[in-house]
């Protein structure tokens, strides 16, 4: 896979990155005049390498170009970067002629509403967002909710001291849906728990997206005060929290991807108890493909607890044996699933 603009990295963390100045706001579908199909992914804070959020759409990204034959192309975001920035970005891959430019996460809104319209011909994919709209975009959304209620309900599970922690990235409302469904969860299955909640930066500030430093300093507050469990939304700097639980001998929860298969998180992994999935490799692959065979998706893609597009992962194999944790989800599931439980989006 040839990287369009990849920058180096210490660890896992992501580092600024200079493009070149693009000419913008003529309307234009002419590609680079190359006839091999090819498809790009544009990062969210953190970039790739982030064992979460971007990792899982580059997951879908190289799927892609292994099983469809098409070249896939990815950018990283710059540190502090602007809307302007953004729209550069999505410009110099679409004239490039990568069909479809997908921007992972919502902050690529503002931009897909200037850039989209410039390539009619071009689909554009944004994820986790369905603010903005039109014929060639999909929107690829998530019941985050309701994979965090199953993370609510193993944690309430899982506690020995009746605290458990959730940390979010940035008070946004995207997060605060992780945060709903994981408090709901842990009270609807003991109501003796408590659930100490922080968020680690507020907007403009996304700093909580990608410093890990920070995700460490605020779980290691909540195990202060007692929580054995904490479940972070926090992308890059959720690795942080995870280090700071695992250390003290106490469970973490992923998000996103299955963080107890991440390499740069397996000298933590055996206290990785569970991971809340969104299958967002699967959202990337499946545009992909429908832009390939012609049919390109457009408007509303929803992935729900129903058909498997969240979930709670169970590679820890600690997880499988505890029988009575892992009943309590199932019936949580099925029971959402039957809209038994509605499941909050907001605390």
């Amino acid at each position: 896979m040839r990287r369009v603009t990849r920058i180096a990295t210490v660890a896992i963390a992501s580092t600024a990155l200079a493009l070149s100045a693009t000419a913008c706001g003529k309307t234009s579908d002419s590609g680079s005049g190359s006839k091999e199909a090819s498809a790009a992914i544009a990062y969210d804070i953190g970039g790739r390498g982030d064992q979460s959020f971007n990792d899982a759409a580059y997951a879908g990204l190289s799927k892609a170009e292994k099983d469809l034959g098409i070249k896939g192309n990815d950018q990283e975001p710059s540190e502090g970067e602007s809307d302007a920035d953004k729209v550069q970005r999505l410009t110099e891959l679409a004239r490039s002629g990568n069909n479809p430019v997908i921007g992972v996460g919502f902050a690529y809104a503002p931009a897909i509403k200037k850039v989209a319209p410039k390539f009619p011909k071009t689909t554009f994919g944004i994820i986790d967002d369905t603010s903005v709209t039109g014929k060639n975009i999909a929107n690829m959304v998530f019941n985050e909710e309701q994979g965090s209620y199953l993370a609510g309900v193993a944690a309430a599970k899982a506690t020995k001291t009746n605290k458990v922690g959730f940390i979010g990235g940035v008070e946004v409302p995207l997060i605060k849906k992780f945060e709903a469904g994981f408090a709901q969860g842990v009270k609807d299955t003991n109501p003796k728990v408590e659930v100490l909640e922080q968020y680690l930066t507020q907007p403009p500030n996304f700093d909580g997206f990608s410093k890990p430093d920070l995700g460490k300093a605020a779980a290691e507050g909540q195990l202060d005060k007692g929580a054995d469990v904490i479940y972070h939304a926090a992308g890059l700097a959720g690795s942080g929290s995870i280090e700071a639980a695992a250390t003290k001998g106490k469970w973490a929860i992923g998000v996103d991807s299955d963080q107890y298969n991440q390499a740069g998180l397996a000298k933590y992994k055996d206290k990785i108890l569970t991971s809340v999935t969104k299958d967002v490799s699967d959202a990337v692959y499946s545009l992909i493909k429908s832009v390939k065979d012609g049919k390109p998706q457009s408007g509303e893609v929803r992935y729900g607890l129903a058909k498997d597009g969240v979930g709670l992962s169970d590679s820890n194999p600690e997880y499988k044996k505890m029988t009575d944790l892992i009943a309590a989800v199932d019936k949580a599931k099925a029971d959402i699933i039957a809209g038994k439980i509605k499941v909050q989006t907001a605390p």
